[in-house]
């Protein structure tokens, strides 16, 4: 995904149709000229839709198009003729698509290809007169008219759908590291922020399975106050169900760069700090294997850590294994339903 078409925040203006008013018509024909009631119903106005495609990685193609109107109903005729619905607007969209209010409502998401939700429903039409006869008024003039047009101002954020999120530094070896273990090919050079959008890569494991890795553009101690890039793309990872930190073997100090992150991303949302999380330390064909141990006694106890290097394949498989055993372990509590207790009411039957 290059970085000039890589778009994840659209603000988008929407308004649906409005409902076809319904007919007040009544029956005329030769040697009938006073007929009962023959109007028709309204139409319904075009609903605004959202619809999954898993082959869009961007918001790209909604990035100009500002007003999204769908079509008004049509009224309803005589012989009892319905009004046409108004056109319906798909908008199709990636999975992890998530739509909200100005005011941060969220509205609905897309997570599967092919599913459609209604963003903005149009209004419905009126019923014709034809609807209000009875015994006593065998005769109504009046109809109803059709629901009014919703406009609303949406915003459109796309959340990308990964098994494992990359966190750290600028320079930390994410890119890289996605380079080695999948074919995706993100921008690598050696300055700060080389990577400026997230990059998705599939990464094959053994008997032909695999998982979904997300890089996004390197954190620094400040984040959260719009240092840097700020935490603009930390939305990639809230559906991650792992977090890969990593850190280079060159840090000064790798636990207090490891609780610097922690604390970026529990500023930003601190139901990440919930996630599983592994430690990488990268670039460590640099070290000897004295150096790595020496390296080891200061690492973080609470969390599963393993030294790589992606320039070496050095505990890249070991790496792989770690991550597949903690995705499981995800699936598993997943597929667990909760335990539900029994009340003494319950029990008596």
């Amino acid at each position: 995904m290059a970085s000039n078409n890589f778009i994840d925040y659209v603000k988008l203006i929407c308004r649906s149709g409005k409902g076809g008013a319904g007919s007040h018509h009544f029956f005329r024909a030769k040697g009938l000229p006073n007929g009962g009631p023959d109007g028709g119903d309204g139409g319904r106005g075009g609903h605004i839709i959202l619809e999954g495609n898993s082959q869009l990685w961007t918001l790209l193609h909604l990035q100009y198009q500002k007003h999204v109107f769908a079509k008004d109903g049509e009224g309803g005729g005589e012989n009892l003729r319905s009004g046409a619905q108004g056109e319906d607007i798909v908008l199709q969209v990636p999975l992890g698509t998530v739509a909200r209010d100005p005011d941060g409502t969220q509205l609905l998401e897309i997570t599967e290809h092919g599913q459609r939700l209604i963003l903005v429903p149009g209004g419905r039409g009126g019923w014709g007169n034809d609807h209000f006869k009875n015994s006593i008024n065998q005769a109504p003039t009046y109809a109803q008219p059709g629901e009014p047009a919703i406009e609303a101002i949406i915003i459109l954020e796309l959340k990308l759908l990964a098994d494992v999120g990359l966190v750290g530094f600028p320079n930390a070896g994410k890119s890289t590291l996605l380079s080695v273990v999948s074919a995706a090919k993100p921008k690598i050079a050696d300055y700060a922020f080389t990577t400026l959008v997230p990059n998705l890569g599939v990464v094959a494991y053994r008997d032909y399975k695999s998982f979904v890795m997300a890089d996004i553009p390197g954190i620094i101690e400040g984040a959260a106050e719009g240092k840097g890039l700020g935490t603009r793309f930390l939305r990639h990872i809230e559906r991650n169900s792992t977090l890969l930190f990593m850190i280079s073997c060159d840090s000064p100090d790798i636990a207090a760069e490891y609780q610097v992150l922690l604390s970026e991303l529990e500023q930003f949302n601190p139901e990440l700090l919930e996630k599983k999380r592994l430690l990488a330390i990268t670039k460590s064909d640099m070290i000897d294997e004295e150096l790595e141990a020496e390296i080891r006694e200061t690492l973080p106890a609470d969390i599963p850590s393993v030294f790589i290097s992606s320039l070496t394949n050095k505990n890249i498989v070991q790496l792989k294994d770690m991550i597949w055993k903690v995705l499981e372990e995800n699936r598993r509590t997943a597929a667990t339903p909760a335990r539900q207790g029994f009340g003494e009411e319950d029990s008596e039957e």
